[in-house]
């Protein structure tokens, strides 16, 4: 017998037979509060040993996990082969008993969890069976693991944006090198990286600390590293404590201190973490939330909150400003092409979605890899060597591209939409915090 199943067996299904009594695809005790909550934690115990086998097999699975050390599953247990069909089976088990548990009787916040857990278990089957060898199509991967399909743009869309950037970029010629010529002015020296970024994490920091309260004990570490597919890293450590980690394999322009300080740190993936830890995992006790699966709707609110957070920590012309009084001096760069230098990222910004096209045609396999480069050196204007970069990226995280763009504007739509505008920071604030604080996915984003 798996060592899996052993544990589930004793501390999971026991437990859940304990609630429902003899299963019969009905929940008989869902009627009243404590028995669907009963069976709610029983099953979100499962679940997260269920996520921590998987991640046995699959290293990039478990992007966090601060439960019961016990729960782990050792590596001695880990077989030679996938063991797909009996993965599949728990998972399917605990989705069935979840199905079970009656909404009628819960509150708002307790409906969301029963809604995410569902949603969950949704990511999971669809990663067993990736896993297990199973195609999916770009956009089948990223509804069954984050709950979300992007729009399809075609090159006609991003040709009518690079015209505009065009006009407004100096110099003549190819607009990718033109563009890479105008950007090497914002590098930040390797050597002031770590001033420049360690003044944008404090003051992104004091700017979250006024409108969001943080476990006393909340703090982080920053480290520079090399030879990674992604820019920027949270490895979230549990206890409010959080490694940020900050690849330096290719040049950073002036832009990504905030960029990095924001959505690593405040109030983006730090914040989040720290706050789903402390009122959902201490406070109401859902363990479900002590591990985080990456490939999961979780993502994409995680991911959107964090490049959300960017606006939120420094709104309207804010960002600007600071970097032009503060960052730029450090880095050694003249500010006085603050302005012009920021119009010209606006622009780039709106080609982020050309990311997802060069993801969905190459992992379709509708174009090869360095088809796929030169897709996003075109159309992204990405210079080559981050092309290839970003290329990497696809090939070992695939849909995930999506949560950074789409999430970013369904959490922006939510927010906004709720009256969380620039001109309410006190209600944007206090949406913000509560998004960040309750079970989300993206189908709840767009209902409300």
């Amino acid at each position: 017998m798996r060592h899996f199943s052993m544990v589930l067996c004793l501390s999971g299904l026991f437990a859940l037979a304990a609630c429902l009594g003899d299963f019969d695809g009905e929940n008989t005790n869902s009627t009243n509060d404590f028995g669907a909550l009963a069976n709610m934690d029983a099953i979100a115990e499962s679940y997260v040993k269920l996520v921590l086998e998987i991640g046995l097999y699959d290293p990039d699975y478990v992007d966090a996990f601060y439960g019961p050390e016990d729960w782990r599953p050792s590596a001695e247990s880990k077989r030679s082969m996938f063991p797909f069909k009996a993965l599949q089976g728990d998972a399917v088990k605990l989705q069935t008993l979840l199905q079970g548990v009656k909404p009628d009787t819960l509150d708002d916040i307790q409906k969301q969890r029963l809604f995410f857990l569902k949603k969950q278990f949704v990511a999971v089957l669809a990663r067993i069976d990736m896993l297990s060898g199973k195609r999916l199509t770009f956009d089948e991967e990223t509804r069954a693991l984050y709950d979300a399909e992007a729009p399809v743009n075609g090159e006609a869309y991003f040709a009518e944006l690079l015209a505009d950037l065009d006009r407004e970029l100096p110099g003549s010629g190819d607009l990718p090198q033109r563009l890479d010529a105008f950007r090497r002015k914002f590098v930040i020296p390797k050597e002031k990286l770590d001033a420049v970024f360690q003044t944008a994490i404090s003051e992104a920091r004091k700017r979250t600390l006024a409108h969001i309260d943080l476990p006393e004990n909340e703090n982080f570490e920053v480290e520079y590293v090399t030879d990674k597919a992604w820019s920027g890293y949270n490895w979230y450590k549990g206890n409010s404590f959080s490694l940020i980690q900050v690849n330096t394999d290719l040049p950073i322009y002036i832009d990504r201190a905030i960029d990095l300080a924001c959505h690593e740190g405040y109030p983006g993936h730090h914040v989040f973490n720290a706050l789903l830890e402390k009122h959902l995992v201490r406070e109401r006790g859902w363990v479900e939330f002590s591990v985080y699966p990456l490939f999961s709707p979780q993502s994409l609110v995680a991911e959107g909150s964090a490049n959300y957070g960017i606006e939120m920590a420094f709104p309207g012309k804010e960002r600007i400003e600071f970097e032009k009084n503060v960052l730029f001096g450090m880095a050694g760069i003249d500010s006085s092409l603050t302005e012009q230098y920021y119009e010209i990222q606006a622009l780039v910004g709106k080609l982020s979605y050309a990311g997802n096209e060069a993801a969905r045609n190459y992992l379709d396999g509708h174009i090869s890899a360095e088809q796929a480069a030169t897709w996003l050196t075109k159309f992204a204007l990405m210079a080559p060597e981050r092309a290839e970069q970003r290329v990497k990226f696809i090939e070992k995280y695939r849909g995930y591209v999506i949560n950074y763009n789409l999430g970013l504007e369904l959490v922006r739509n939510y927010v906004e939409s709720n009256g969380g505008t620039t001109d309410n920071p006190g209600q944007r604030w206090r949406l913000f915090a509560e998004l960040l604080s309750t079970p989300r996915v993206a189908s709840t984003l767009t209902a409300d």
